[in-house]
């Protein structure tokens, strides 16, 4: 898809997932089964990107899924891309990763129809809430006690 001199962003494939979990395990505290990445890399294959370096190894991804529920605005049912994981290795931090990878998922899941893309985030994430704010991301309402550790999430929604 994309090449920076530092990275590729690519489609993620079967054959990434475990390095997909293994970033996932290593830089967030949720967690999430092997077949719970398959099923997204399934159902909306477009939206499931990885980053990798030179040497071919992953160091970031991101995963949407579609969903069909009211719109924020109205009663009537939209098509939402909901933001499930996004992760960037420690030393791949502050490198521009994470806005590339959300431009380019944000892109390709447009093909279905999308009205909506929403996402939860800690309360604490600075850098993230930063950034998804450059994308005119805006904070709707606080999710109380949304993580297993008890933090609040913010919701936030980019409107198409």
């Amino acid at each position: 898809m994309k090449n920076h001199q530092e990275f590729l962003i690519r489609i993620c494939t079967l054959d990434d997932i475990d390095a997909v979990i293994e970033v996932n395990e290593r830089e967030l505290p949720e967690d999430y089964p092997y077949f719970f990445y398959k099923n997204i890399l399934d159902d909306f294959p477009e939206s499931f990107l990885v980053a990798q370096n030179t040497y071919g190894k992953i160091v970031a991804y991101i995963m949407w899924r579609v969903e069909k529920a009211p719109s924020i605005n109205s009663l009537k049912y939209v098509n939402k891309a909901h933001l499930v994981s996004i992760a960037v290795a420690e030393g791949y931090r502050r490198r521009g990763i994470a806005k590339s990878l959300l431009s380019n998922s944000m892109k390709a899941i447009k093909k279905y129809k999308i009205h909506e893309y929403v996402l939860e985030v800690r309360v604490s994430n600075y850098t993230a809430i930063r950034l998804y704010e450059k994308f005119d991301y805006k904070i709707e309402s606080i999710k109380k006690n949304y993580y297993r550790d008890g933090e609040n999430a913010y919701f936030m929604i980019l409107n198409v």
